[in-house]
């Protein structure tokens, strides 16, 4: 089987890094980090602009962007709009992200109670909750979204390890909301997309931390000797070049498993991404050691992609529960 993207992708790809290079180098992403959260519509709408937003867009052309922005670190709700909310979105908040007007995430962990067209209980750990302009909301059966807008009051920002995609917490008192005439049964592939794409996007930041690394091997010199000659320096560097091919392996065959609706697709995204936020995290770690002491500093950025990476490896259950899941499909085959 041939994974390889097409040349239209391969230029979405280099668009892609060469825009997130030049709009969104490292400093500005450290300064919107740890900035305040709200929803900054100049950025967005260059997205939108990009067609980043666009619902013509495939698996394997969010697959690409996924990627891109996890090399690049994007601190904008693209992955709450696209890969959590983009399958249950109806048509008029579909258009309204595809404009960069609206930006949506989607809230699924907690108790929220409907009566009519109010909401009232608690969605917790909500991610992007203060930069997005809308969430949508499951309860029971039915979905449901409440603009974030007109009912700032309900957003409560929480302190998380990542603050370039901040969690909040969703409290909803009699808040007024507008169901969708959505089938609710597309959250499974709201849960199918995002784990897809949490791979893809890992596999984006180990890709960084082994070019950082990479390069800090061949300029930083120890007892006369550049430290890459040494093999306890260049065995790390291996060994997240080694990690990150297999996994790119993997996180591409979820993404096309998705992209066709293929009948091992759940076994696929569960797979790829325990495996590849695994990996993210190891050669974060690796990274940092191969720095030494500047590695733990808090003003060197590689921290920012380790915080990142846990974040996507804590997302939607701890590896062991995508494992299992895998492990119960083999026994049943």
């Amino acid at each position: 089987m041939d994974f390889a993207f097409s040349e239209e992708q391969e230029l979405l790809r280099a668009s892609a890094r060469g825009y997130l290079a030049g709009r969104w180098p490292l400093t500005r992403v450290v300064e919107t980090a740890d900035g305040s959260p709200s929803f900054d519509a100049g950025p967005w709408k260059e997205l939108a602009d990009l067609g980043w937003l666009d619902s013509s867009l495939g698996m394997l052309e969010h697959a690409v962007l996924a990627e891109e922005t996890g090399f690049g670190l994007l601190p904008a709700p693209w992955f709450s709009s696209i890969a959590l909310a983009g399958p249950v979105l109806d048509d008029e908040l579909r258009e309204s992200v595809g404009a960069g007007e609206r930006a949506v995430t989607l809230a699924r962990d907690g108790e929220v109670t409907a009566s009519g067209d109010a909401l009232s209980g608690t969605k917790r750990f909500v991610s992007d909750l203060a930069t997005v302009t809308d969430v949508v909301v499951s309860v029971d059966d039915c979905l449901y979204a409440v603009d974030l807008v007109a009912h700032p009051d309900v957003v409560v920002p929480l302190s998380t390890t990542d603050r370039t995609r901040r969690l909040g917490e969703l409290r909803l008192d009699g808040t007024p909301a507008r169901r969708l005439d959505v089938d609710p049964a597309r959250l499974t592939d709201a849960r199918r997309h995002s784990l897809a794409l949490a791979a893809c996007e890992s596999v984006g930041i180990a890709q960084r931390a082994l070019d950082l690394a990479a390069e800090h091997t061949k300029t930083r010199q120890q007892f006369g000797r550049v430290i890459g000659t040494y093999q306890g320096v260049s065995h790390k560097v291996a060994d997240i070049y080694v990690a990150l091919q297999l996994n790119r392996s993997l996180a591409y065959w979820a993404a096309w498993a998705v992209s066709e609706g293929d009948e091992q697709q759940d076994t696929a995204v569960a797979a790829a991404k325990a495996s590849a936020t695994d990996a993210a995290v190891f050669a974060c770690e690796s990274a940092i050691q191969v720095h030494g002491g500047i590695g733990f500093t808090w003003e060197h950025v590689l921290h920012r992609f380790y915080k990142r990476a846990q974040w996507l490896q804590s997302f939607a259950g701890v590896s062991r529960k995508h494992r299992a899941r895998v492990a119960d499909a083999i026994l049943a085959s």
